[in-house]
C-alpha cells in the first residue's frame, strides 16, 4: 500500500467497536483500523504508535502461539497522510451507528493498523474473482466458572452470557433476550451447536454478522435496528447453497437455506488442524464445571419434556473453538478470586511506581510474557509475582472471551479439484473456506475494577429478578399441592 497516494473515496466504512473503527478498501483485500477516543481524551502520536505496536506484538507473540498462525493475522502499523485521515473521517461519519459516536476517530497521529480483510477468503488470490460469503461470530465465554472463590452458587449453574442478557434488556441495550447460550456452541454436540447458531441468527445482537462480497447484509447494530428478516437473508444466500435454483421461494425455501448455512458453519467450526501451542495449557484444570447452563433455552425445553440435555461431545483439539476455550480458561480464579490479587499488585505499584515497566503491565508482549502465562498453579504463596501472573492470565482469558471468529466461504469451481485448499460440503455445493480470529487486543489492566463491579451487578440483578421469579413459581406449585391426600389401597 502506497501511503503517499491515498484517496478516501477508495475506502468505505466497514464497522466499529468500543475502541476502534475499521474501513475497507473497495478493490484490494485490506482494511485500516483506527483507534477511537472520547472527545476530551487525547494521546500523543508516540503513545498511539506504541499502543498499535503493542497490539501487533501481542497478536504475534501470544495469541498466534496459542491459536495457531493460520488463524491470527497481526498486520502492521502504518503512517498515513493527515489530510487523507481527516477527509476519510468526514466521509464515513454519516454511516456510523449513533450509539458509537460518543468517541471520535483518531485524526491527529496518522497511525493505523493495516490488516487483511478477513471478510474475504484468506487462501488464494482467486477470492477476488468469486462471490464470497463471510460469517462473523462472537462466541463469548464457553464455560461456567469452576473456581472455589465464587461466592454465588448461581454462577456455578448459569453462564455469564445468559445472566448478562437480562441486565442488557433491562437497561435498553437490546430489545429482547437471545436464546443463544455459548455453552451450547462450545459443546461439540451438533444438535446443541445447531440450536446455538439458529438462536444467533434469530437474535444476532452484536454476536453475529454476515457479509456478502465484503458488504454487511445481516447483523444488528443496536436496539434500534429492525428485526431480523430471514427471508431477505435467504434471498442473499440461495445462490451459494442452491446454485441450480431448484427451490421455489417462500418459507420452505427460507428454512432450507438457513438450515444449510447452519450445517456448513458447524462443519467449519469443528474442522481444523493448525498447530497452536494451546496444548501447553492441557496440564491445567481441564474442562471442569457443569457441561450445561441451566438458563439455556435448549436445556430448559428438554427438561420440560423430561429429557436430559445432550452433554459435551467434545470439541476436536485442532479446531479453533477448542483452542479459544483453552485460552479462556486461563481465568482460573474468576474475577472474585482475581480481584484481591489485582489489589495486591496495585498496592505494590503505589509503593514502587517505577516497577510498572518491569512487571510488563503495558508491554512489551514478548516471548517472556508468553512463557509466564503457562504457569497454571493456583496455590497463592502471597507474592506479587503470583498475583501478577494471575492478573496477566485473566487479561488474556478476557481477550479470548471477547474475540470474534470470521468464516469466509467461496463456492468451489468444477475444475478446482487440484487446489490444495480446505473444503466443506453442503447438500448441493462445496465451499473453499478460511477461518480467522480477530478482536485480539489484550484487555486493559485498568479495566479489572470495572469487571469486578459489573460481575456483581449482573449476578445481583439476575438473582433479584429471574431467579426470584422462578422461586416464586416453584413456591406456588408447592402450596397448591399442600392439601393433597395420599390414599393407599390394599392390593
Amino acid at each position: 500500500m502506497d501511503e503517499g497516494k491515498m484517496d478516501e473515496n477508495e475506502w468505505r466504512y466497514h464497522g466499529e467497536g468500543n475502541k476502534s473503527l475499521v474501513v475497507a478498501h473497495a478493490q484490494r483485500c485490506v482494511v485500516l483500523r483506527f483507534l477511537k477516543f472520547p472527545p476530551n481524551r487525547k494521546k500523543t502520536s508516540e503513545e498511539i504508535f506504541q499502543h498499535l505496536q503493542n497490539i501487533v506484538d501481542f497478536g504475534k507473540n501470544v495469541m498466534k502461539e496459542f491459536l495457531g498462525e493460520n488463524y491470527v493475522h497481526c498486520g502492521e502499523v502504518v503512517q498515513l497522510p493527515l489530510d487523507f485521515v481527516k477527509q476519510l473521517c468526514l466521509k464515513i461519519q454519516c454511516e456510523r451507528p449513533e450509539s458509537r459516536c460518543d468517541k471520535d476517530l483518531d485524526t491527529l497521529s496518522g497511525y493505523a493498523l493495516c490488516l487483511p480483510n478477513l471478510a474475504r477468503l484468506q487462501t488464494y488470490q482467486f477470492a477476488e474473482r468469486r462471490p464470497i460469503l463471510c460469517v462473523e461470530i462472537k462466541p463469548k465465554c464457553g464455560f461456567i466458572p469452576f473456581s472455589s472463590d465464587v461466592t454465588h452458587d448461581m454462577k456455578h449453574r448459569v453462564c455469564r452470557y445468559c445472566m448478562h442478557q437480562h441486565l442488557k434488556v433491562a437497561t435498553g441495550k437490546w430489545k429482547q433476550i437471545s436464546k443463544y447460550c455459548p455453552l451450547d456452541l462450545y459443546s461439540g454436540n451438533k444438535q446443541r451447536m445447531y440450536f446455538a447458531l439458529k438462536s444467533l441468527l434469530q437474535e444476532a445482537q452484536n454476536n453475529l454478522k454476515i457479509f456478502k462480497n465484503g458488504e454487511l447484509i445481516y447483523g444488528c447494530k443496536d436496539a434500534r435496528s429492525p428485526m431480523a428478516d430471514w427471508s431477505e437473508l435467504a434471498h442473499h444466500l440461495k445462490p451459494f447453497f442452491f446454485p441450480s435454483n431448484g427451490l421455489a421461494s417462500g418459507p420452505h425455501c427460507t428454512r432450507a437455506v438457513i438450515r444449510e448455512l447452519v450445517r456448513v458453519i458447524t462443519r467449519v467450526l469443528l474442522s481444523g488442524s493448525d498447530k497452536g501451542r494451546a496444548g501447553a495449557l492441557r496440564s491445567g484444570p481441564g474442562l471442569r464445571g457443569p457441561p450445561v447452563c441451566e438458563a439455556s433455552p435448549f436445556s430448559r425445553s428438554l427438561r420440560c419434556q423430561g429429557k436430559n440435555t445432550p452433554e459435551r461431545s467434545g470439541l476436536p483439539k485442532g479446531c479453533l473453538l477448542y483452542k479459544t476455550l483453552q485460552v479462556q480458561m486461563l481465568d482460573l480464579l474468576d474475577i472474585e478470586g482475581l480481584y484481591p490479587l489485582y489489589r495486591r499488585v496495585e498496592r505494590y505499584l503505589e509503593e514502587f511506581p517505577e516497577e510498572r515497566k518491569t512487571l510488563q503491565i503495558d508491554g512489551p508482549y514478548d516471548e517472556a510474557f508468553y512463557q509466564r502465562l503457562l504457569d497454571l498453579s493456583t496455590e497463592d504463596d502471597g507474592t506479587v509475582a503470583f498475583a501478577l501472573t494471575k492478573v496477566q492470565q485473566y487479561r488474556v482469558a478476557m481477550t479470548a472471551k471477547d474475540c470474534s471468529i470470521m468464516i469466509a466461504l467461496s463456492p468451489c469451481l468444477q475444475d478446482a479439484s487440484s487446489d490444495q485448499r480446505p473444503v466443506v460440503p453442503s447438500s448441493r455445493s462445496r465451499f473453499a473456506f478460511s477461518v480467522s480470529v480477530l478482536d485480539l487486543d489484550l484487555k486493559p489492566y485498568e479495566s479489572i475494577p470495572h469487571q469486578y463491579k459489573l460481575d456483581g451487578k449482573i449476578v445481583n440483578y439476575y438473582l433479584k429478578t429471574v431467579h426470584a421469579k422462578d422461586a416464586t413459581v416453584m413456591s406456588t406449585r408447592f402450596k397448591e399441592s399442600e392439601d393433597c391426600t395420599l390414599v393407599l389401597h390394599k392390593v
